[in-house]
């Protein structure tokens, strides 16, 4: 079985890596301090091939529509199996990879994968904005977006970026939704319900409930109106 997990840097995936990892799925055979699978660096340049093919339509809108009428292109496809070569040479039952950055080229990772167990990781953007990110500025990963002096706003579109970009093909067959919030404050129903979806027992990892809701004095909500759609889909606050 191929775990995929998906979310953006500072979503607390760095939990969901770590639980895998605890509960015997091998995760890759090199691991850095966030449990990503390193070295990333030719997933990194698949982004950009990625990224040529996304159209800025204005008011935080992209065009996702060339990526998704034509095949993965060849030169995309050789770099994702090179950087996923430990993984996919792998005899275990279960395993798979965390790096945020797969988020960035979630369409065609879902064709290449697409009988894969993907786990969609969500957090509050508001706490996922106030961390620097190697994605804060999408313009480092060659995708069009109305760049700011601000750098909580360029973080917040890059949050919105890639909640479009899962939105923009079906679900998964594979696939489930889970917050950070709930993995924290809930983790024994949220364990449960990944175990049912992996048919895999578990390991728990300590999680710290003081992670959450660290924006509240340091961020405006009015100043990011454009995310409050994106917000409701979660069941997230911005009051």
């Amino acid at each position: 079985m191929m775990i995929i997990v998906i979310g953006r840097g500072h979503s607390g995936t760095r939990s969901i890596a770590q639980t895998l990892y605890a509960s015997n799925v091998y995760m890759g055979s090199l691991l850095n301090n966030s449990c990503d699978f390193v070295p990333p660096h030719n997933l990194y340049r698949s982004c950009h091939i990625f990224s040529k093919y996304v159209k800025y339509s204005g008011n935080y809108q992209w065009d996702f529509s060339e990526v998704l009428e034509q095949e993965v292109p060849e030169s995309f496809n050789k770099l994702v199996q090179e950087y996923l070569k430990p993984i996919l040479e792998s005899n275990s039952e279960f395993k798979g990879w965390k790096l945020p950055e797969t988020t960035l080229i979630y369409p065609w990772i879902y064709n290449l994968f697409p009988d894969a167990f993907y786990i969609f990781w969500s957090r509050h953007p508001f706490d996922s904005i106030l961390g620097r990110h190697l994605t804060d500025d999408l313009h480092d990963f060659s995708v069009d977006y109305p760049n700011s002096q601000d750098v909580f706003q360029n973080r917040a579109i890059s949050w919105l970026y890639q909640y479009e970009i899962q939105k923009c093909v079906p679900k998964p067959k594979n696939s489930i939704e889970v917050r950070f919030e709930d993995f924290v404050l809930n983790q024994e129903t949220t364990i449960s319900r990944l175990e049912k979806f992996l048919g895999k027992d578990l390991a728990k990892i300590p999680m710290r409930p003081d992670s959450l809701h660290k924006w509240r004095d340091k961020i405006n909500p009015a100043e990011f109106s454009y995310l409050f759609d994106a917000m409701n889909y979660y069941d997230y606050s911005y009051t």
